[in-house]
């Protein structure tokens, strides 16, 4: 009998280190984020601003440095790099504990910032090395296990981050900052070794060109530049979704924190779920029609999201879960979230799943940074469009109306130009 793969030592180890570290890095930026709006003394304006930043701190080595991460990932062994970056990692979080003890937001940037050098470095691992521990059949398993821990970490991370901020203190911070920094760094010490895949290659110190030659190489294949735009969709999909959420309950369904909290849960929740039923659908192939399917119910969800808040004012504010979910708006609401986030694990698992698959052995590790850089460029250009609508007019229900559209048109050309699953 197979063991399963959240007990193999060959998928354990990695599954928890990416998790705890999803975790460390949004309870590091909500705390930052409650450190700017409630313990430091910047007027409301700069407060915005710096809120802004700090995402934009955090997501901007991504375009740097993910091309150094899939070089040094393919040139040694993968699982002595995590267990490397990982090890630097707890020094980052003694720097952050310190900006958090003397409310020093600049310290806390750089922390962030560091965080963020390290995530980009290690996503190219984390990704890379799992086609090296797990056959083709277990991919999309795998990969669908990966993305609900995220989000679901995700979660967890910031609503921690926000209570800690509010209840813990220094203490309580550093406990957890140092704490899940260390559990990172054991999780790494138990991935087993997965040799080097490009043993004579040699690092480019040009960080811009290694970026631009890994981006080549990608465009260079059909199948996986098409596997990378699917998945940047998803991700620029995502981070607006996550952005509009807040606003919307807050706003237009008047609910109080917990709501939105609540709200929250239900989104990370039901994209693990949608990334499990995907891979049940696959039964250990890829099959790339389940994306198709995904990108539809995407649309149709966005779309009924939008229908339903249009023209919508809240009746009063500060409402508690309880409250919310008494109404037909409230619950409507809840289903096209949560049948917003199933499609969109339905839609991420295969198509990563193939370009893991797709691959070559000794250039895994630098594809997957190139597909890092371009989900970057699309997450970071998708929020500056928004912003942009925002600044004209564009209403929250028109924001999500046109997400819909937009997935249509998208789902469209994955039907037109789907390549082979095989």
């Amino acid at each position: 009998m197979a063991t399963p793969l959240l007990l193999s030592r060959r998928f354990a180890p990695l599954f928890w280190c990416q998790f705890f570290a999803a975790f460390n890095d949004n309870f590091l930026k909500t705390s930052l984020v409650f450190l700017i709006l409630f313990g430091a003394d910047v007027t409301p304006g700069e407060a915005e601003v710096l809120i802004t930043l700090a995402g934009a701190v955090f997501i901007a080595p991504y375009f740097f440095l993910s091309g150094l991460g899939g070089e040094l990932a393919d040139r040694f062994d993968k699982a002595r790099v995590a267990q490397w970056v990982k090890f630097v990692e707890i020094f980052v979080a003694v720097l952050a504990l310190y900006g958090y003890m003397h409310k020093s937001v600049a310290v806390m940037f750089v922390a962030l910032g560091l965080f963020g050098v390290i995530a980009a470095l290690f996503g190219p691992i984390k990704y890379g090395i799992l086609p090296d521990h797990q056959p083709p059949e277990k991919l999309p398993a795998a990969n669908a296990l990966i993305e609900g821990a995220t989000f679901i970490a995700i979660l967890t991370g910031t609503i921690v981050g926000g209570m800690a901020a509010h209840q813990g203190g220094p203490r309580v911070f550093g406990v957890l900052v140092i704490g899940f920094a260390l559990s990172c760094w054991l999780s790494a010490l138990r991935i087993p070794p997965s040799g080097e895949g490009a043993p004579h290659l040699t690092i480019t110190r040009n960080i811009a060109r290694s970026t631009v030659a890994m981006l080549r190489h990608l465009r260079a294949d059909p199948r996986l530049w098409w596997g990378a735009l699917v998945t940047s969709w998803f991700w620029l999909v995502g981070i607006v979704v996550l952005s509009l959420l807040p606003p919307l309950i807050k706003t237009l369904i008047g609910g109080n924190e917990d709501t939105v909290t609540a709200y929250l849960a239900l989104f990370s929740v039901a994209v693990g779920i949608g990334s499990g039923l995907a891979a049940m659908l696959a039964r250990g192939r890829i099959v790339l029609r389940i994306t198709f399917f995904g990108a539809l119910l995407l649309g149709v969800f966005a779309c009924d999201l939008g229908l339903a808040t249009f023209g919508e004012i809240a009746s009063s504010a500060g409402q508690t879960p309880a409250q919310v979910f008494s109404t037909a708006l409230g619950i409507r609401v809840a289903i096209d979230l949560a049948g917003l986030a199933i499609a969109g694990g339905l839609f991420i698992v295969p198509a990563f799943a193939a370009v893991q698959a797709w691959s070559d052995k000794d250039y895994r590790a630098r594809t997957v940074a190139a597909v890092n850089v371009l989900n970057a460029a699309f997450m970071t250009g998708g929020t500056v469009l928004v912003a942009l609508l925002q600044h004209l007019g564009a209403t929250l229900p028109m924001l999500f109306a046109g997400i819909g559209v937009a997935t249509f048109i998208v789902a469209s050309l994955i039907g037109r130009t789907m390549p082979s699953s095989s």
